[in-house]
């Protein structure tokens, strides 16, 4: 791969469409392009207007929201270091034309890159004989090409499902310090799922190593949806994420989500927080929540599926609510969230009744289940013991 020369000035566009520029970093500024029709906005927080855009301090969270963290960025560092910096402009300029979300990146005088890549088969990673081999070489060969954030490491693929019909996932392992973190996460996900709650699409290879999930940001046609995690909404970067609370996340709700989808979201986020406490997932942060769109200023902002759930406990067992609630960032009682759920979500105490009914027989069913795959895959016995004894203590707390 050629040197790439250091860029402090990108193109920003929307699907093919040229939106505007983004300089930095000192300051950092974007300039929509003169005459851009409304519905071409990078953000809800960033309307179309003459003004540009300047942040001082940090690039927009709108822009930051898929740049890698952890050892997502040290793997793409050591990739590109011989080629690029690493500064934020400069990952945007290699990753940006592969992004979740409308928005695409490259420098000032290039075009979109289209990729040419054969499509993988969805059902051959699944059955996939050794996927340590596998994900290092799909690393190897889609890292460049993943625009998404998070510390887990993942790759961004284009697969078939059928011999026709193709669509995009997000492949993740895990490593030593989390053992079978995909088995964790596919169990959690399927209780999330068996709850009710929109999730996106997922599965579980069948060694146990690699946990992949459709996106959830593209039509069916592959058109690229809008996509803005909260701390995009709520103004923040990703070393916000935790900085902040539940009741904020509904004042966001209250604000970007049509009218017409809010009492849902503010019910599917509620019920979310059940399952974070009864799964004791302590990673429910700022970015593992956001809105999806087709047009910025259309009625059809909603809340998107609920993505990203583990029981963090089995690895950290300490760990806490990545949010707070009330003031307070211990596991938060049934009594709690009940007044949570009257005072901010608009829910009635039948309601809550039904919901946390729900979700407590989503998680014991799916108990079953981790007994039944621990049986068969005895590696994963310790880690199913910890999920279980935490899983336990979770619905003790909502009995509270």
């Amino acid at each position: 791969m050629q040197a790439l020369p250091p860029s402090s000035k990108l193109r920003v566009w929307i699907e093919n469409a040229p939106a505007g520029n983004l300089e930095g970093p000192d300051p950092y500024v974007f300039a929509y392009r003169p005459d851009l029709i409304a519905s071409l906005a990078v953000s809800l927080t960033m309307p179309v207007r003459l003004q540009s855009w300047t942040d001082s301090r940090a690039l927009h969270p709108i822009f930051q929201m898929n740049l890698p963290e952890g050892a997502m960025l040290i793997a793409i560092r050591q990739a590109i270091a011989k080629i690029a910096r690493t500064d934020d402009l400069s990952l945007l300029q290699i990753l940006g034309g592969y992004q979740t979300g409308r928005n695409r990146f490259t420098s000032a005088d290039q075009k979109l890159p289209q990729p040419a890549v054969a499509p993988e088969a969805l059902d051959d990673i699944l059955k996939y004989p050794d996927t340590e081999e596998l994900f290092h070489d799909l690393m190897g060969r889609y890292l460049l090409q993943s625009g998404i954030s998070g510390v887990q490491p993942k790759v961004m693929i284009n697969a078939r499902e059928r011999a026709t019909l193709r669509s995009s996932y997000i492949v993740k392992s895990w490593g030593g310090d989390y053992p079978h973190l995909a088995a964790n996460e596919y169990f959690c996900m399927t209780a999330v799922k068996r709850s009710g709650l929109p999730t996106p699409e997922f599965y579980l290879s069948e060694d146990g190593r690699l946990f992949v999930m459709k996106r959830f940001d593209l039509t069916e046609e592959g058109r690229n949806m809008g996509f803005e995690d909260m701390c995009v909404l709520q103004g923040t970067g990703a070393d916000g994420k935790y900085d902040s609370t539940c009741e904020r996340v509904i004042k966001s709700i209250n604000s970007y989500v049509s009218p017409q989808h809010r009492g849902e979201a503010r019910e599917i986020f509620f019920q979310s927080l059940l399952l974070s406490v009864a799964l004791r997932n302590g990673d429910g942060h700022l970015k593992n929540y956001g809105v999806i769109y087709d047009d910025p200023m259309g009625n059809n902002i909603r809340l998107a599926p609920i993505y990203d759930i583990v029981t963090t406990t089995a690895y950290i067992p300490r760990d806490i609510p990545a949010l707070s609630l009330g003031g307070s960032k211990k596991w938060w009682s049934g009594a709690a969230l009940r007044a949570f759920g009257v005072s901010h979500c608009g829910l009635s105490q039948g309601k809550i009744g039904r919901i946390f009914d729900v979700t407590t027989g989503a998680v014991m069913e799916t108990r079953g289940d981790v007994r039944r795959y621990a049986d068969e895959h005895p590696e994963f016995r310790d880690t199913a013991v910890r999920m279980e004894a935490e899983w336990e203590k979770g619905l003790e707390t909502l009995n509270r």
